[in-house]
């Protein structure tokens, strides 16, 4: 661990050097470096953190063999110490835990109304609306793609993308097939109304260079006649 950790602070290291240079801003990978800086700079962090509990836990340790009020007093810090220690090494180990690589990605989201005629449009009304007050309340920015209305109000289908900070890694698990039972408003009996809704989380390509070499090309010359 602690080669791996010597190892992360020579690359954050080197990453601070680097983005220190004014002509890094106009680097296409700048934004994955800085996304990488901020990454190693919260591993470091709870890293820092922890040697510093570590450090507590020992004095209070020894404070806590002493038989007085002064020892007793140690012995409840350290209680509080060990359970920021677990916190702490837990949060470290999940930093440290390979990352899905498409969880930084902005997202395309495409809701489709399925089981339950007007209902389910409704519901995909509903689920839409949701996704787009969840992400105002994140800061994160949505824009409509497209949609199909049916006379109920609801939307048949409806996309739209919502772009910000790891918005993949918090709406991935949200793809698959959403129900909802309720009385819906189209009920004049008060009847319980089963629907369903499939919901679709797709990363957003990133744009990359494509370089065409001259010798990857093959051009054949056709004649009629």
């Amino acid at each position: 661990m602690e080669e791996k950790i010597t190892a992360l602070r020579q690359e954050y290291e080197n990453l601070q050097t680097k983005l220190e240079d004014p002509f890094v801003y106009s680097d296409p990978t700048y934004p994955k470096l800085a996304k990488r800086q901020k990454n190693l700079e919260e591993i470091l962090n709870h890293v820092n953190e922890l040697g510093k509990i570590e450090n507590d836990v020992e004095q209070a340790q020894i404070l806590s063999e002493e038989d007085n009020e002064l020892g007793l007093l140690a012995h409840q810090e350290m209680v509080i110490l060990r359970k920021k220690q677990a916190d702490t090494k837990a949060l470290l180990e999940e930093a440290l835990t390979p990352h899905d690589p498409n969880n930084d990605r902005d997202v395309i989201i495409e809701i489709r109304a399925a089981a339950g005629g007007d209902e389910a449009s409704l519901f995909a009304n509903d689920l839409y609306r949701m996704y787009v007050r969840w992400a105002e309340n994140h800061n994160f920015k949505t824009e409509h793609i497209s949609d199909s209305m049916n006379d109920a109000g609801g939307f048949k289908e409806v996309v739209f993308s919502i772009k910000g900070d790891e918005v993949f890694k918090n709406l991935k698990f949200e793809a698959g097939v959403h129900r909802v039972q309720r009385v819906p408003t189209t009920e004049s009996q008060g009847r319980i109304h089963t629907s369903t809704i499939t919901v679709a989380v797709m990363p957003e390509a990133e744009e990359t260079d494509l370089e065409i070499r001259n010798e990857d090309l093959r051009i054949d010359v056709f004649r009629s006649g």
